[in-house]
């Protein structure tokens, strides 16, 4: 986004220009409600807002033709986002990703500590167990806060113990609740709805695909 005018339009033109030129490709938006806010809501300046969605909306209808270019947008807010972009040709599927799992847990778990000096008695498996609707940032400021604590415990560790990892755990807390997870799975059943009252859309949920 640019302050002067016209210029947002044309970085969004550049990026599905260059887009197209290297392809095959993906665009990743993250955030993709602050771009492409429902026009009419009054989020952010309406003129900009508006130019921006129609720059996006026409760039994407281009992209039909162009099978190896992939857009994929990620939102916490996905009510917000103009509902032309949902339709066939735009943003065929939407994904539902919930929290992870236990066994998606304790990948994260791994990740984040693989450079960390970890002692013998550190179970990744037990702390995956406890961290339920944990987000991967949940997880994350977890074993952050557990080098803290090992550091409290003394300037010279050479190891995160288990009990560090215990008292992180006492500081933190999941940052989705289950009244946000409803909230969510409620929200995308709607967006699934009105999708399909559009025009048939692809819907997935990933988390529920064992049941």
């Amino acid at each position: 986004m640019s302050k002067w005018y016209g210029e947002s339009e044309q970085q969004i033109a550049r990026l599905f220009q260059r887009a197209r030129q290297v392809a095959p490709c993906v665009i990743f938006i993250d955030e993709l409600d602050s771009l492409v806010p429902a026009r009419g809501s009054g989020a952010g300046e309406p003129q900009v807002t508006e130019r921006v969605v129609n720059t996006i909306l026409a760039e994407m209808d281009g992209l039909e033709e162009l099978q190896s270019v992939v857009v994929i947008g990620a939102t916490n807010r996905p009510n917000l986002i103009d509902p032309a972009l949902l339709r066939p040709g735009r943003f065929d599927e939407l994904v539902y990703v919930g929290v992870p799992d236990k066994a998606g847990r304790r990948r994260i778990l791994g990740i984040q500590t693989e450079k960390m000096p970890l002692a013998s008695d550190v179970d990744l498996d037990r702390l995956a167990d406890r961290t339920d609707r944990f987000s991967g940032a949940d997880l994350e400021d977890v074993v952050r806060r557990a080098g803290l604590v090992a550091l409290r415990r003394s300037i010279d560790s050479t190891d995160v113990t288990m009990a560090d990892f215990e008292g992180a755990l006492k500081e933190s807390r999941a940052s989705v609740t289950p009244e946000t997870e409803r909230e969510y799975e409620q929200m995308a059943a709607r967006l699934k709805q009105d999708a399909t009252a559009i025009q048939p859309l692809g819907f997935a949920f990933p988390s529920k695909a064992d049941d």
